[in-house]
Formats: C-alpha cells, sequence, structure tokens
C-alpha cells in the first residue's frame, strides 16, 4: 500500500468522507455533488491525524520545499498548520477568508511575513479559489508564496490551471480518485454510489446541470 492509499484509507476510516444517497450536496463553486470530503474531522483522531502529519513532513522533505513560516487557511487549514509549525519547530500564522472588520483589519494573523517565503497549507481543493485568495492575501502583506499543500485535490483542470497562472505548486496528500477507489475496496460505498460517483467526476458541472432542480 502507497502513501496516498494510506491517506485515504485514514479519512475513510474516520467517515471523512460521505458518499450522498440523496439530494446532493453544493459546494462553495456552485458545484452540486454526491460526494463529501469533510476533513475538519481530523484532528478528533489522533491516531490517523498522526498519518496526515507525517504525510506533510515527508512531502516538505521530498519535494524540498524551502520556507520559513507556514500558513493555515481558514478555518479547516489551522489546525494542521499550526501543529506542522510546532513540529517542524517553524512559525505559524493563519490567513482569514475575509479581512477582519475591526482591530487591524487584517487577513494575515499571528505574525510579520514581509520578505519571508511562506508555505500555504489547505485542507481540501476543488477549484482553487480559496487557496489562492490566501495566496494572494500572504503576497499582498510582502510574502514569498510558491508551494501549497492540501490534504485532498479533487485535480479539476479549472484548479490546475488557476493555480499554474499564480506560480504556485500544489501538494496533494493523496488525490480523490486514490479516495474512490479506496473507498470502493473497503466497502464505504455501494456499487450504485460509486457509479453515480464517477459519472459526476467525469463532468461535475455537467453532472451538476443535469441534477440541478428547477
Amino acid at each position: 500500500m502507497n502513501f496516498e492509499e494510506k491517506v485515504a484509507r485514514a479519512l475513510l476510516n474516520i467517515n471523512a468522507v460521505g458518499f450522498v444517497k440523496g439530494v446532493p450536496v453544493r459546494f462553495k463553486s456552485g458545484i452540486l455533488s454526491p460526494v463529501y470530503v469533510d476533513n475538519r474531522k481530523i484532528p478528533s483522531f489522533p491516531k490517523y491525524w498522526k498519518i496526515i502529519l507525517n504525510g506533510k513532513k515527508d512531502l516538505i522533505r521530498k519535494k524540498k520545499i524551502r520556507f520559513d513560516i507556514i500558513a493555515g487557511v481558514e478555518s479547516g487549514g489551522i489546525p494542521h498548520s499550526a501543529t506542522l509549525g510546532f513540529l517542524l519547530n517553524k512559525p505559524s500564522v493563519f490567513v482569514r477568508k475575509q479581512t477582519k472588520e475591526h482591530g487591524n483589519k487584517k487577513r494575515v494573523e499571528g505574525g510579520d511575513v514581509k520578505g519571508k517565503t511562506v508555505v500555504l497549507v489547505e485542507d481540501l481543493v476543488t477549484l482553487g479559489s480559496s487557496s489562492l485568495s490566501s495566496v494572494q492575501a500572504l503576497r499582498n502583506e510582502g510574502a514569498k508564496v510558491k508551494d501549497c499543500l492540501a490534504i485532498v485535490s479533487y485535480g479539476f483542470p479549472e484548479a490546475k490551471e488557476a493555480f499554474k497562472k499564480s506560480r504556485v505548486r500544489l501538494h496533494t496528500l493523496t488525490p480523490f480518485s486514490t479516495i474512490l477507489r479506496e473507498a470502493i475496496t473497503m466497502r464505504k460505498c455501494t456499487k450504485e454510489q460509486a457509479q453515480r460517483v464517477r459519472e459526476w467526476y467525469q463532468d461535475p458541472w455537467a453532472w451538476t446541470k443535469k441534477n440541478k432542480k428547477n
């Protein structure tokens, strides 16, 4: 079993991946989906969280990612970035989804990133808009951001293109395709659910249009 499969199985074992039987869920992007990934559950399961954290450490080492500060995206990325910073003895900050309306009215909280190389930590990447908005917020504060670490990515073409245009390398612990394959092996979904997800994954926008209620 390779590491991508280990991570996928960890997420499936804690039921962070849900297969929807009825009305599909709607992503922030507007995509309707018969499946969702909720990585916010991970810190509640230390045994499996350790697999995720060790995976990020190994990924940083293998990809030779150099950085001064780790930044987490509000809110799913924060537990991972803070803990990873502690384990690697690196400063950590976090990036708000929106500018705070009071106080210093900043999006980047926890420390000064000006002139520093920052690696961004995200829990899930769909189309990449949230991650890349955080990248821009960091760059606006004078940070250099070239790499983003995510637990899961759906691998949609729009996300790949968006990261490429933003000159950010996306590193993922496991792709959704591996999660689906392992879910079938572990019998975490029925054959009908798996087929429904395959149809969605092939073209999520067409699937959304087909399943959208009038």
